[in-house]
C-alpha cells in the first residue's frame, strides 16, 4: 500500500505540499490513515520514496530524488524541500509488494520522457502479466524496465500508450481495464502527469483531490481539517488542469 500525490498550481516550495502539511506525504510514510477494505490495517511505507518535479522554467524538468530508505530517515530532505520549487508535483512513499526490487529504482515517480507515473496497489503474479494479456513488450521494453516490479511493468504499459498519442485518461483507463480483465484482485490506483495535466484512476485504494483558485492537488489522503477535499469514487478516472477537474467511470 504505497501512498502518493500530484500538485499543479503557482510555484511553492516542495516542503509546503510534501512535508508541512497537516497528515503530509511524509506523516502517511509511517501514519497512513488508510487501508484497503481487505486489510485489518494499513500499511507503513518503509521501502523507500520518490519526488519528481517540473522547474519553473519553460520546458524544464521532470527531475526526480528518489531513495530506497524512508521518507523520515532521509537527512538531506528537509533541506531540499525548503528551497526547490515547482508549480508541478509527484511524489510517493512505497511500501514494497514482494518479490520485487529493494533499491531506489523501485521508486515512484517513474520517469516517461515528459511524463511522471506512480501506482498505488499490487498486481498478482505481474511477472506472467504481459503473457496473460495479450501486451507483446518487446525485449527493449523489458530491459528498459527501471525495476523489477509491478509498479515498473504498469509504467511501461503506460508508456505504450502515452508515445502512441494516447491521451493521459485513456492510457490509464485502457492499462487498468487490460490488467483487471486477467487479474480481477489487482489493485490499480495509477497517477501520471506530463506538469501540465494530472490523470489518475482510483481502483481498490482510497483517492482524493482538491482545488483552490488556479491549483489541484490530487492524493491518495486528504488533509483532515483543511476545507475542499472530495473523495474520488472507486474504480472512477479523475482527469485534472489547474483550472478544471473531471471525473468519470472507470
Amino acid at each position: 500500500m504505497c501512498r502518493h500525490l500530484a500538485y499543479l498550481g503557482p510555484p511553492r516550495p516542495l516542503a509546503e505540499l510534501l512535508t508541512d502539511p497537516a497528515h503530509s506525504l511524509y506523516e502517511q510514510a509511517y501514519a497512513p490513515a488508510h487501508a484497503p477494505a481487505h486489510a485489518q490495517a494499513p500499511t507503513v511505507n518503509a521501502d523507500g520514496f520518490g519526488i519528481g518535479w517540473y522547474p519553473p522554467e519553460d520546458g524544464a524538468g521532470p527531475v526526480r530524488y528518489r531513495r530506497a530508505v524512508p521518507m523520515w530517515a532521509d537527512a538531506n530532505l528537509p533541506g531540499l524541500a525548503a528551497v526547490i520549487h515547482s508549480g508541478a508535483v509527484l511524489a510517493a512513499v512505497r511500501a514494497a509488494t514482494p518479490g520485487t526490487s529493494h533499491d531506489e529504482s523501485a521508486a515512484a515517480p517513474f520517469a516517461l520522457g515528459r511524463w511522471l507515473f506512480s501506482h498505488n496497489g499490487t498486481v498478482p503474479r505481474w511477472e506472467l502479466l504481459p503473457a496473460d494479456t495479450g501486451e507483446r513488450l518487446t525485449a527493449a521494453e523489458l530491459l528498459g524496465m527501471e525495476a523489477r516490479s509491478d509498479s515498473a511493468l504498469l509504467c511501461v504499459m503506460t508508456g505504450r500508450r502515452l508515445t502512441t498519442g494516447r491521451p493521459l485518461g485513456e492510457a490509464l483507463a485502457d492499462v487498468v481495464h487490460r490488467t483487471t480483465d486477467a487479474r480481477p484482485a489487482a489493485r490499480l490506483n495509477l497517477l501520471v502527469t506530463d506538469g501540465h495535466a494530472i490523470a489518475a484512476t482510483r481502483h481498490g485504494a482510497s483517492l482524493w483531490y482538491r482545488t483552490a483558485e488556479d491549483e489541484v492537488t490530487v492524493a491518495s489522503e486528504p488533509a483532515p481539517g483543511e476545507p475542499g477535499w472530495h473523495e474520488v469514487p472507486d474504480h472512477s478516472l479523475i482527469l485534472a488542469t489547474q483550472h478544471t477537474t473531471e471525473i468519470e467511470p472507470l
